[in-house]
């Protein structure tokens, strides 16, 4: 079993489009994550696949109704923070507030108990590692919110490849990276796998399955699937091309994924590594 996650979030939200789009013009935006998330729960339903959803609170606040039907699906529902404010701009109270609060909100939604949590941009490294401590505090018993490798938005090259639990009592389970030709190449889906044609991604997954000990997980967003949603058209052609390459092929190649796999919910595949110490 390998583990599914979605990080729920609409196209507005992304950090490619933060000096484009105010919070404070989220409410004027065309809202779409909320079809493309009842799409996708067709989709897992078509293919047995149970996944791991972390929301963002203010997508939860909007709409309890589709954080009902994610859990009454038998999927995992996680937090992804409130709106997507990257933990490395945030202090120490606003981070444990806004981990707190997320939890509580999505906890009261579903009447579960969450026990995950992502940073937006995997924005947990060492210039705030006390992030750790405040997720422990709230309740949480994992994180999956740190990427080993070199990207010019995130990553924590030289932090552990594997499952571990931190000093401060929380597991952290990295996003899977490829140790290929001396370089650590991310192959947990986001834009690069919308970027490589899917034989190519089938590879690097299956060489990871045959050499790793860990199991392997797999994140995308609510938006890649929808080829219609707004163009932002303001933003830096790196942003845009990140965006939106490929989107109109996402589904038949998530399709694909679904099928050649199993999936299930971090909670399930990862369980021997976040217990209660």
């Amino acid at each position: 079993m390998s583990a599914l996650t979605v990080d729920v979030e609409d196209y507005f939200h992304v950090a490619a489009f933060e000096n484009n789009i105010k919070s404070s013009d989220w409410p004027k935006m065309p809202v779409r994550v909320e079809q493309n998330t009842y799409r996708l729960l067709e989709m897992f339903a078509e293919q047995q696949a149970q996944a791991t959803f972390f929301l963002l609170g203010w997508v939860a606040e909007r709409y309890p109704q589709l954080v009902r039907a994610i859990h009454e699906a038998g999927h995992e529902v996680a937090s992804h923070g409130y709106n997507h404010t990257k933990a490395t701009q945030q202090s120490r109270s606003e981070f444990a507030a806004d981990v707190t609060d997320t939890k509580k909100l999505l906890e009261d939604i579903t009447g579960a108990a969450v026990f995950g949590y992502r940073a937006p941009s995997f924005s947990i490294d060492k210039t705030n590692e006390w992030a750790f401590a405040e997720l422990k505090a709230a309740g949480y018993l994992y994180s999956s919110s740190t990427y080993p490798v070199k990207h010019d938005l995130y990553g924590t090259p030289d932090w552990p490849q594997q499952p571990y639990m931190r000093p401060e009592g929380i597991w952290e389970c990295p996003m899977p990276i490829l140790n290929l030709a001396g370089k650590q190449l991310p192959v947990a889906g986001g834009g690069y796998f919308r970027l490589l044609p899917y034989w190519l991604s089938k590879r690097l997954i299956n060489r990871y399955l045959n050499s790793s000990s860990s199991p392997y997980m797999f994140y995308f967003h609510p938006w890649e699937i929808d080829p219609g949603q707004p163009r932002i058209r303001d933003a830096s052609a790196k942003s845009k091309f990140r965006h939106y390459v490929n989107l109109g092929k996402m589904e038949a190649k998530l399709t694909a994924l679904l099928q050649d796999y199993q999936w299930n919910t971090v909670k399930q595949v990862f369980d021997r590594y976040h217990q209660q110490p």
